[in-house]
């Protein structure tokens, strides 16, 4: 039984999908950050090290039990994996020399991988996640004046420094290219915006590519100056439906625990909690 590595999204694809699609649900992080990936290349998130990738198995010979991912600098990102299986992959990230700042996954899986990695101590929760699925969506009545509509190449500018401005609010800084993020979604058209009466758009949200049934909405950011006023609401619906409309079967999105607006926002747009996973930063 081992962990393999690889830097090769095409390998990791090949080898890990069947495990990946079992449960596209919780490991809707990993399919839709591999297909950035494969997309994109190595540095589709960073300009800095490339991508890399690992799954487990009991021998060449069995299916595929779980895997991970990690676009450094952030942290790795962990599917679905057995407690015991977080211990041993923090051990072979060791033994292999690397560095890291934390690790992002499932809550108990998460945890474990913490305590192998800093000996049972040093280490604390940054945030507490949910994810969310479409039931039966349910946009708000009324809806604000204005209307959605597909994000166009003009709309990159103020797009990407909104792009900037969700990744402040959740806590991420980088040196990421937040204008090279927003033209890529606004080539694919998984960016919507609704834009008010007067015609000047008022708050964002996009949809990741469609990968084993499942599309996740991510970022959904209205600037502080006009949250609200229902736009949010509106253009996820939207997006949500686009979604839809593109053959997702199962629509997903993450929101932080402690913010109780926007859990219960999207709770009246017909989204369901699913399960709860929890970013550990390593002190």
């Amino acid at each position: 039984m081992t962990w393999y590595l690889t830097e090769d999204v095409e390998e990791f694809r090949r080898v890990a999908g069947d495990c990946l699609a079992r449960d596209s649900v919780l490991s809707t992080a990993l399919l839709t950050v591999s297909e950035m990936v494969r997309r994109h290349g190595p540095h589709a998130y960073e300009d800095t090290e490339p991508a890399w990738f690992g799954w487990w198995r009991e021998s060449d010979d069995t299916p595929v039990d779980c895997a991970f991912l990690q676009t450094p600098p952030r942290p790795p990102l962990l599917g679905p994996m057995r407690e015991p299986l977080a211990r041993a992959l923090a051990r072979e990230l060791r033994a292999a020399g690397v560095t890291l700042g934390g690790v992002r996954g499932g809550d108990g899986s998460t945890q474990a991988f913490a305590d192998e990695w800093t000996g049972g101590g040093g280490w604390n929760v940054g945030r507490r996640l949910r994810l969310f699925r479409l039931g039966e969506l349910t946009p708000q009545r009324p809806a604000p004046p204005g209307r959605a509509r597909q994000a166009t190449a003009d709309d990159i500018p103020v797009a990407a420094a909104w792009m900037k401005g969700f990744a402040a609010d959740v806590g991420e800084t980088s040196d990421a290219d937040y204008t090279q993020n927003i033209a890529r979604r606004v080539a694919d058209g998984r960016l919507y915006l609704w834009e008010g009466d007067d015609g000047r758009p008022v708050s964002m949200a996009a949809c990741s590519p469609l990968v084993a049934g499942q599309s996740r909405v991510s970022p959904v950011y209205t600037p502080a100056g006009l949250r609200g006023r229902g736009y949010a609401g509106a253009v996820t619906a939207a997006v949500s439906r686009a979604a839809l409309e593109a053959g997702a079967e199962q629509v997903l999105l993450f929101t932080d625990q402690a913010n109780s607006t926007s859990n219960a926002l999207y709770q009246r747009l017909g989204y369901r909690p699913v399960a709860d996973f929890v970013d550990v930063d390593f002190g």
